[in-house]
Formats: C-alpha cells, sequence, structure tokens
C-alpha cells in the first residue's frame, strides 16, 4: 500500500520568541500587535511558521527579524520549551517551539511581516496576550531567573566591560527585588571565573563623588558555585 500524505491530520510546526532585555531599570519583553488573523489587533510574542527548509534556531533569527526588524542576532538564544496543546491556535494543530532571547540594549523594533507593531514592554505591566503566549512569557521569565541563580547569564545583558553595580541591576531588574549592595558585590567577587577584573576604573566616581569603580568582563564559568540565590530561595534553603 502507498503512502498518501492526506490520510493524515495535518500538523505545523511554529517557532515563538521571548527576547528579553533591560530599560529604564525595568525587565523588558519584545511584543508584537498581529496584524493578521487570528486574533487580529491583539498583542503577542513574535514567531510563526517554520519553513520547509530551515532549521529550528534558523527560523527563531528570522522571525524575529521579520516581524521586529531586529538586524542582529541576540547575545543569547536557547530553546525555552515546546508547546502542543490541541486547541492552542484555531487554525489547525500546531505545535510550537519556543525560545528564550537575551540581549544588552536591544535597538528600538520596527514592525514588519504580519505584525502591525512591534515594541519592548515591561514585563510586569503587559495587555493580554494572543494564544498561549502568556503562558510561554511566564515560563521564560521563570527560566531567566532560575539561570541567573546558577549561571553567568546575567552578563549575556551587559556589554563587555561592566561594574558590579550594573551587574547588581540585571539581578535586581529580572528577579524584581532589591538587593544588598555590599553583599551582592561579596557574593559574585567570591565566586570563581564569574567575572574578571580589566584592571581598569570608570572614567568619574559615584553620584555622590564616590571613588571610581573597577570594570569587569565576564570570565569564563559556565556554572555559578556557589550559586548567587533569590533571597525567596535563600529562605527556601535556610
Amino acid at each position: 500500500m502507498g503512502y498518501n500524505p492526506r490520510d493524515y491530520p495535518p500538523v505545523a510546526v511554529t517557532v515563538d520568541v521571548v527576547a528579553l532585555t533591560i530599560r529604564d531599570r525595568r525587565l523588558n519583553v519584545l511584543i508584537v500587535e498581529r496584524g493578521v488573523q487570528p486574533y487580529l489587533g491583539h498583542w503577542a510574542l513574535p514567531g510563526g511558521f517554520v519553513r520547509p527548509d530551515e532549521n529550528l534556531d534558523d527560523a527563531a533569527v528570522r522571525e524575529l527579524g521579520e516581524e521586529t526588524g531586529l538586524g542582529i542576532r541576540p547575545a543569547h538564544l536557547e530553546q525555552l520549551g515546546s508547546y502542543g496543546t490541541p486547541e492552542r491556535d484555531p487554525r489547525m494543530r500546531v505545535v510550537s517551539i519556543a525560545y528564550l532571547a537575551f540581549g544588552p540594549d536591544l535597538p528600538d523594533p520596527m514592525a514588519g511581516s504580519d505584525a502591525a507593531e512591534a515594541v519592548w514592554h515591561p514585563v510586569d505591566d503587559l495587555p493580554p496576550l494572543a494564544f498561549d503566549h502568556e503562558r510561554i512569557l511566564n515560563d521564560g521569565i521563570e527560566r531567566a531567573r532560575s539561570k541567573l541563580e546558577y549561571t553567568p547569564l546575567a552578563t549575556a545583558f551587559l556589554p563587555g566591560t561592566f561594574t558590579v553595580s550594573e551587574l547588581r541591576l540585571i539581578y535586581e531588574s529580572v528577579w524584581g527585588t532589591a538587593l544588598h549592595a555590599g553583599n551582592f558585590h561579596r557574593k559574585v567577587l567570591s565566586v570563581p571565573g564569574f567575572v574578571e577584573g580589566t584592571g581598569e576604573t570608570t572614567q568619574t566616581g559615584g553620584p555622590k563623588g564616590g571613588p571610581r569603580a573597577k570594570l569587569y568582563t565576564a570570565g569564563d564559568a559556565k556554572l555559578l558555585h556557589p550559586a548567587l540565590l533569590r533571597p525567596s530561595r535563600e529562605e527556601e534553603i535556610r
């Protein structure tokens, strides 16, 4: 007996991207206003259908560029998870592979493809999202928060050189909580390979005339040991 693809229900594969950056000391996610049905006029994560001739990573980067005009590859891109609830898309059975992306000072987006508008938006004040994108976004934020505990991923939000205070602001923005400056500084420098001193300092001192801050760059550590736990997690472990 021959194989007839029409004997099987159609299934499509898409990619959705949770792209995060820090703006005005707040964690922001990239969202687009849909210019086509379904969910015309609703906000959503950037994404779309995977082409037959491309792999998943390339599809995520392409969709991010086509829908938002971001012509750069994010500093960090990883698969977040797969989402395949049968009714998640009203058009047909669609399985989505979600990606998590980070980058420092990512540029203002420009809508394109099937997006009517694209904006960076604080994650703590978002409009309702189409499809199951709220669930995907929440999973992405939790992944980012967890990875900052055990990996040096926070440096992906920063330029090549940075101060420990700038690194602390990344943790505060992603975790959504204030951290004790002195304790954070001590913990960061106690983790082997997390950051490396450059031997240089900032050109000016602090806002109150303090000394110039030392500059650091990302070290070669892949995992942080000891980990930098969120304040709530520290209480749980105790």
